[in-house]
């Protein structure tokens, strides 16, 4: 009887050498990485795929991951989209930028440029890559206001056959969705300051603080979209952050920017304004707006925030080829209620 507690304590001591490993080179590995601690969320790059069930469970207990990719090339993210590269920072910029409250147009027409050029990188090649995995990426959504409980227990059906990453509710089902999926690693997302983005910064930190205490793992805001292109952007910071600090950093929080309403020059201040006060994500759209995800503000998204945050693209996105594009683009979550459709597509 005693080898079994001596073989028990030298897999405990493997597996806590491994997550070391693991928790040290994260970083050096991996060309994203959120702008919280690495113990709170990580991004594990994982290459070897006969063990990746079993590496997920350990990692999920311990370092709880927040991304899965199977291979470093994956990821669209390149060097050469960040906003300045090698002697200027992006932070150096974006305090330039948000200061003055305006853009040089000479900067808007190299920005503008560099975005059509990854939009003809990214439209290159359409094939779908052989081991990206789609539902990983996808945030399986329902927001529709006729949404009931029967659908809102479909929906966990489904993310659980298919693996989706989370469920994207309405704050009232949040409980039910947490019962539903106790037991399987699928997050639970929820919308603050939905579909308007017009509540006061207080009300979406309480929405978020309470959204959080039912069991959310993840918050979408919308921002003030009247106060962006009146270029408020201390009002917009103060609310993201109220939001994030509502939270404890223990949710992840994706400020959606809305950007059928927007000029080119206020995504770029959304984008840096969100970096600034601490989101995880900028989102493109609600999916109640005249028009939602376009492959032109992805790549314009993942250009400006650079490695520092992730690019959610929702809002009309209904088949895989769609999906493949808002990827080569730059997004690393995609927002849809098609989801279904789009895994099961040939």
């Amino acid at each position: 009887m005693p080898l079994l507690p001596s073989i028990f304590s030298k897999f405990c001591q493997q597996s806590r050498k491994i997550i070391k490993t693991i928790k040290n080179s994260v970083k050096e590995k991996i060309p994203f990485c959120l702008n919280r601690s690495i113990n709170e969320k990580v991004l594990i790059l994982i290459d070897t795929c006969d063990i990746k069930a079993f590496i997920i469970n350990i990692l999920y207990q311990y370092v709880k991951p927040y991304y899965i990719f199977m291979s470093k090339n994956d990821y669209p993210y390149q060097k050469e989209d960040a906003l300045i590269k090698d002697e200027n920072t992006i932070e150096g910029l974006s305090d330039e930028i948000l200061s003055e409250g305006r853009i040089p147009e000479e900067r808007l027409a190299s920005i503008s440029k560099a975005i059509h050029e990854r939009m003809a990188r990214s439209s290159q090649h359409i094939k779908e890559p052989d081991n990206i995995d789609i539902p990983s990426m996808i945030d399986h959504t329902l927001l529709n206001p006729k949404g009931t409980m029967d659908d809102i227990k479909r929906l966990c059906d489904e993310a659980v056959r298919y693996q989706f990453f989370s469920v994207c509710v309405n704050p009232f089902y949040i409980s039910r969705c947490k019962e539903l999926l106790h037991e399987t690693r699928i997050k639970v997302c929820t919308v603050v300051g939905f579909p308007l983005g017009a509540n006061m910064p207080d009300v979406k930190a309480f929405e978020a603080q309470h959204a959080e205490s039912m069991g959310a793992d993840e918050i979408d805001m919308v921002i003030n979209i009247g106060a962006l292109k009146e270029r408020d952007l201390l009002l917009i910071s103060e609310e993201i952050a109220g939001v994030v600090n509502a939270t404890r950093k223990r949710t992840i929080t994706k400020v959606i920017l809305e950007n059928a309403y927007l000029t080119l020059e206020e995504k770029i201040f959304g984008c840096l304004t969100a970096m600034k006060a601490g989101a995880d994500f900028v989102k493109t759209s609600t999916g109640f707006a005249p028009s939602g995800a376009t492959i032109k503000d992805v790549a314009l998204m993942r250009y400006i925030v650079g490695e520092k945050l992730g690019v959610k693209a929702a809002g009309g996105i209904r088949d895989r080829k769609s999906v493949i594009r808002m990827i080569k683009a730059g997004a690393n979550r995609i927002g849809t209620s098609s989801s279904v459709k789009i895994v099961t597509e040939t």
